[in-house]
Formats: structure tokens, C-alpha cells, sequence
């Protein structure tokens, strides 16, 4: 069946010498992979641009209930990000997000506003000027409340985190748990946004400190999901 949809451009894997797979995730059928020819062509409808990490696009598509590779007939972009390729952070970021999205969104169904979530937080770190340095912990914090495993606030200024069940405690829990300072700042990280990340004030250390604290997070909560190979790259943006 031929059908629009808008999408996000999660990984392109190599299919053969001629062709990819591209995994997107789309507003129409959520998680989707499309056989993807390589051409440079001027005319081949899917060009090479289009297939950057987290590229915006807009697709004609055959997809055929009960397949698991679709096919593309075009494609073209939604919203042209400026600033994602040209900005190393940005760019190492967006790198960092995709594949994140690439190992944790797997259900394939609209989920409008997972969907739209997603491609606002895109269009943020592309314009983003302030809170730069904490926006993927935000994404990630963020993200985790449409995955199912949202944390819960932590109203009685708890000393400790139990990544397992998602809560603030007062006592130490016997294994998976931040401890005090690291606690702090996620306490802090669950009450901010986009547009006042710039509040949570830290060092690298504790930075990293955090982020893999949320990588853990995700660990325990997704079956199979372990770890980011584009972790490293961000992290060593931040020495």
C-alpha cells in the first residue's frame, strides 16, 4: 500500500554494495526498516543528505502489512537542520540520541506523540544556543517516561536513587542505586527542560557521572539494551 508518512532517520545499515537498510521510526507505523538503494544521481529520490542521523523527512512509501523491509519511493526534507552537521557538539549529540532511539524504540505502531516529542527535541538541538552540555541527559530523562519507565520525583529530599524501581528512598538500597551527590543532581535533571537545562551547574566529572547513571537507568529497564558505542565520543567532547 503506497502511503505518506513523516519520519526520523535512526541508522543505515550496509545491505550490499548498492543498497542499505534504513531504520527509521515514523508517525504513521512507528519503528520501520526501508530497502534503500545508493545512487548519487540528482534524480534518485532518496539522496544521500537525507540519510543522516536524526534528518526530519517526508516519505512516499510502499508498506506491506506483515513485511519487515519496506520499500522508499521518495523522500524529501521536513525540516532542513542547519546547525546539527556543522556544530561538533551538536553533531555528537545528535550521534548520541539516534542511537540511543535506534536501540530502545522497537514497537512497531503510531505513537503520535512519542512522535512529536521526538521531532521537537530534534528541532530544539538544532537551534539550542544555552544548556547545550546537558540537553542529552534532559532527552534522556524525558524519553524514559514514553518508554514506560518514567522515575518519580523525589518529594522527600531521599539521599538515594533505586535505579531498579524507579524511586527516591531514604535508606540504601542493597544494589543498582546512586549515591548522594549524583542522587542530587538527578533530582535536579527530573525538574528541568529544554529551555532551562543551563540551571544544573556541573563539573565533567559529575556529568558523566549522571549520564551513565541514566545509561544504567536504561539497562535495567530495557531487555537487551546494553550500552552506546557513541558514548565515548560524547564524553570526551566534555574534557
Amino acid at each position: 500500500m503506497l502511503s505518506k508518512t513523516s519520519a526520523i532517520v535512526l541508522h543505515a545499515t550496509p545491505y550490499s554494495d548498492v543498497a542499505s537498510i534504513l531504520a527509521v521510526y515514523t508517525l504513521e507505523y512507528g519503528r520501520s526498516s526501508y530497502f534503500v538503494r545508493n545512487s548519487k544521481k540528482k534524480k534518485s529520490p532518496v539522496k544521500s543528505a537525507f540519510l543522516q542521523p536524526l534528518s526530519l523527512v517526508e516519505m512516499d512509501v510502499i508498506h506491506q502489512q506483515g513485511k519487515t523491509i519496506h520499500q522508499i519511493r521518495d523522500m524529501h526534507t521536513a525540516h532542513p537542520l542547519v546547525h546539527l552537521s556543522s556544530h561538533p557538539l551538536k553533531n555528537a549529540i545528535a550521534l548520541f540520541v539516534a542511537e540511543l532511539l535506534y536501540k530502545t524504540l522497537r514497537i512497531e505502531e503510531s505513537q503520535p506523540l512519542l512522535y512529536s516529542f521526538l521531532e521537537n527535541s530534534i528541532l530544539q538541538l538544532d537551534l539550542c544556543e544555552e544548556g547545550l552540555a546537558n540537553f542529552h541527559l534532559v532527552f534522556m530523562v524525558k524519553l524514559s517516561r514514553y518508554l514506560g519507565f518514567e522515575a518519580s520525583a523525589n518529594e522527600d529530599d531521599c539521599k538515594y536513587f533505586d535505579l531498579q524501581n524507579g524511586v527516591f528512598c531514604a535508606s540504601r538500597p542493597l544494589s543498582h542505586y546512586l549515591q548522594q551527590e549524583t542522587c542530587a543532581d538527578f533530582s535536579k535533571l527530573l525538574g528541568l527542560n529544554y529551555s532551562n537545562s543551563q540551571e544544573l551547574v556541573l563539573n565533567r566529572a559529575r556529568r558523566v557521572e549522571l549520564l551513565e547513571a541514566l545509561i544504567e537507568f536504561y539497562r535495567l529497564h530495557i531487555p537487551d539494551f546494553k550500552g552506546l558505542q557513541s558514548l565515548s565520543v560524547l564524553q570526551s567532547l566534555f574534557d
